[in-house]
């Protein structure tokens, strides 16, 4: 009898395989499945973790106890949707060839559906086969009316028991409700988030700069953690506390539920509150702010946080640019550079130890999961493809 586990449930699955592969030359079609399959294993990372691959889809879970955030999670299948569209345009930009297979490649797309629930994980083989009633029921959503209810091609598909874990109302509200109707199951109530519109925001946002001229400070630290996990600790205030040395953090200004470009960190150090406003927020990448400090509110600098994956973990690199304002608080922090930088390698270093053994505390619990291989991937693509031909 496998233990019984509780977490979310993921299923990443390609949206118009059936009809491209009858109007494609299979050769071609498996070249490309198989690819894309590839890049969705890549970006199923932790705390999520692959159980198998089922043809053109990937099936992953993650632990209550080892989890995102609730804005990180679905900012991270935003990321991927993202990444996804990417390699169409990069597959459509970059053929020459003439076939049906390569000509339709940009009818390809990709839906998600995430549930909430208990599940038992069993060892078959080469992948861990997740079982129990939950596990049926988002397996039975993949069949639904979403698209014809709604319009939607690409969408992500959250189960009322997922949002109530994801805890935030006023996310909540911004999604489609939809009901489904399975036999034996009854009705199940959903919401839905169209994907198209995160693509074209993403490829319409324009990348704020950093002014590298006046060039003030830069602090770097290893963190032997995946990027994802490092971007989620540091937008929590609990961590964030520990970068710039406030004592609590409120967060307002937040967009449709979310910390968004916009959104404001009320940082209070004693009885002192500065404000740290968000001027872009590319999640797992990149955090713009113009930063004020206690002493001298009224002398902003912007800073930037960069997230890069390096040596089996991540780099997090702030650079802080010159402040601005009244000559007399320049020139005072001017003064005070010397010791900003004495203290802030600390910090840095305070801020990795802590959120390693965070991380380390919450994800003794984890399964180890199965790597993913590349024959696995090609070998699910074609029975993927013949599937297809059968139907």
């Amino acid at each position: 009898m496998p233990k019984t586990h509780e977490g979310f449930l993921l299923i990443a699955d390609i949206t118009g395989y059936t009809q491209y592969l009858t109007e494609s030359e299979l050769e071609h079609a498996q070249e490309t499945l198989t690819a894309l399959l590839e890049l969705l294993v890549e970006n199923t990372r932790p705390p999520l973790v692959i159980s198998r691959l089922a043809g053109d889809a990937v099936i992953s879970y993650g632990l209550r106890d080892d989890f995102y955030q609730g804005q990180s999670f679905i900012e991270k299948i935003e990321d991927t949707y993202v990444v996804f569209r990417k390699a169409i345009e990069r597959l459509v930009l970059n053929n020459t060839c003439r076939c049906n297979a390569c000509a339709n490649i940009g009818n390809l797309d990709l839906k998600f559906f995430v549930h909430y629930g208990t599940f038992g994980i069993q060892r078959i083989s080469d992948h861990d086969e997740l079982v129990g009633s939950d596990i049926n029921l988002i397996h039975r959503l993949l069949k639904n009316s979403v698209s014809e209810a709604t319009g939607f091609r690409a969408y992500a598909l959250y189960t009322d028991a997922a949002l109530q874990q994801l805890g935030d109302d006023e996310l909540l509200q911004t999604l489609t409700p939809h009901t489904e109707e399975y036999e034996h199951l009854g009705q199940v109530q959903v919401r839905v988030q169209d994907m198209r519109p995160v693509w074209e925001r993403k490829r319409s946002t324009a990348e704020v700069a950093f002014p590298t001229d006046r060039l003030w400070a830069r602090f770097e630290v290893q963190i032997n953690i995946p990027r994802e996990r490092v971007w989620d600790y540091l937008t929590q205030s609990q961590f964030r506390n520990i970068l710039i040395g406030s004592d609590t953090i409120d967060i307002v200004n937040r967009s449709q539920g979310r910390i968004a470009s916009g959104s404001v960190y009320h940082c209070y150090h004693g009885d002192k509150m500065v404000p740290h406003t968000i001027l872009e927020w590319q999640p797992f990448e990149r955090l713009l702010v113009r930063e004020v400090g206690p002493y001298f509110p009224d002398n902003p600098g912007l800073s930037e946080y960069v997230l890069e994956e390096k040596d089996g973990g991540t780099r997090l690199t702030k650079t802080s640019a010159r402040p601005t304002g009244p000559p007399f608080g320049r020139a005072m922090l001017r003064l005070m550079t010397p010791m900003f930088n004495r203290m802030m390698p600390g910090a840095f270093e305070k801020f990795r130890d802590e959120i390693e053994k965070d991380y380390r505390a919450h994800s003794e619990a984890a399964e180890s999961g199965v790597e993913i291989t590349a024959d696995q991937i090609q070998e699910a693509a074609a029975v993927s493809l013949l599937a297809s031909i059968d139907d």
